[in-house]
């Protein structure tokens, strides 16, 4: 039987797919903003509560992205 041997680490892409993610977080929020007109109290909060934590996530969205082109501008370590 073979070895089971890791994949390497491929960065080359992970700018790309945390600019996705952002953007996706953020359609998430703007359609729970429209929906929440229609929610009652209860189903209102936890929505904004969602909301409140998708708005800290893209925060470490920005933070990685912040991160990545630095590490792409450096270069990539095969250690990283």
């Amino acid at each position: 039987m073979g070895q089971n041997t890791p994949k390497p680490d491929d960065r080359s892409d992970n700018i790309e797919k945390l600019q996705d993610m952002s953007k996706n977080t953020i359609g998430n929020m703007e359609a729970a903003e429209e929906s929440m007109g229609f929610l009652d109290g209860e189903e209102r909060e936890a929505l904004r509560q969602k909301n409140e934590r998708r708005k800290k996530s893209l925060e470490g969205f920005r933070q990685e992205i912040l991160d990545e082109a630095a590490a792409r501008k450096n270069g990539y370590s095969q250690d990283e």
